[in-house]
């Protein structure tokens, strides 16, 4: 059976704003069920009714869900298992990019780059995969970044929450290592299954990517002693950054591999501006991948 958006049932994380809310107007365009993910009920019912304006479809829902607590993704997983029979295409768009500021912890205690960026979407996955694995043909996409280029000797396995020598950018491009390394690993495991899982980056997009949210303040920690750590460097300069594209525009790659009928069967690759892109060797490190997802299910399991 061919895969067709038009009819097919859609979640995107981080739905309500930015990127994800331009990849649900144009899927909801499509003909897609969308539904989509917010941390606040108010922000995401005003969301809903501006994608249902926009697309000129009714078929818009949403579930509630914050990253930073596993809990909170059990919750989302249940509640969207509960209602729909069906998932054709799981978009894990969601993100956090605190680029200023002290280190701070999800509400497990996770940094919270890679708790909400990597294991978040990590553990919706892992429940979700039955209910995809049963609609085959079935689409995946993580997005990810270019930033995973600020990890260039790869992800710390003795440090992956960042505790002996905290900096944002370092961080950040962890999370984003984690995203496509975690994809390469997916798409590995899901071999035969007719479900496919790809990797994007969306550009350089002016979105509330960085906004910090207000219950973060709750959750700050202290920056740790780096006496005796090679100390992080203070980041790229970003005066040298391109100008941001829009979220319609960030949000064309994730469309692309989420509807187009030439993406039938691609999966494990890094895509940016709807075309394959070569990964860095640190990137493409498959041995690497295979012990991100032991290290994600240990954590995970962790959490009581």
């Amino acid at each position: 059976m061919a895969f067709d958006i038009d009819g097919s049932v859609v979640l995107i994380t981080g739905g309500n704003a930015g990127i994800g809310k331009a990849t649900a107007i144009e899927l909801a365009r499509r003909g897609a069920q969308v539904t989509i993910t917010s941390r606040d009920p108010e922000r995401g019912k005003l969301a809903l009714d501006e994608i249902r304006q926009a697309s000129g479809s009714d078929g818009i829902e949403r579930v509630g869900l914050d990253l930073a607590s596993l809990a909170s993704v059990r919750r989302c997983a249940e509640e969207f298992l509960e209602h729909s029979a069906r998932l054709d295409v799981l978009i894990n768009n969601a993100g956090i990019n605190l680029i200023k500021g002290v280190r701070q912890l999800t509400h497990d205690g996770f940094e919270m780059h890679f708790g909400v960026n990597h294991l978040g979407h990590f553990l919706l996955t892992d429940l979700l995969l039955d209910r995809l694995k049963a609609s085959a043909p079935a689409r995946i996409v993580n997005l990810a970044s270019h930033g995973y280029m600020l990890a260039p000797e790869g992800l710390d396995f003795d440090d992956l929450q960042m505790e002996r020598a905290y900096n944002a950018f370092t961080c950040y491009g962890h999370s984003k290592l984690a995203n496509i390394q975690f994809t390469l690993e997916l798409a590995k495991r899901l071999e035969g299954t007719g479900v496919t899982a790809n990797a994007v980056h969306p550009g350089y997009v002016k979105t509330e990517l960085g906004r910090r949210r207000p219950e973060d303040k709750q959750r700050f920690a202290p920056e740790p002693e780096t006496s005796g750590a090679k100390k992080a460097s203070s980041g790229p300069d970003l005066s040298k950054l391109p100008p941001p594209v829009s979220a319609d525009e960030g949000a064309e790659t994730s469309i692309y591999l989420a509807a187009d009928p030439a993406c039938e069967g691609v999966t494990g690759e890094y895509f940016a501006d709807s075309q394959r892109c070569e990964l860095s060797p640190v990137g493409a490190d498959a041995d690497a991948a295979a012990r991100l997802w032991a290290e994600s299910e240990s954590l995970i399991a962790s959490v009581s």
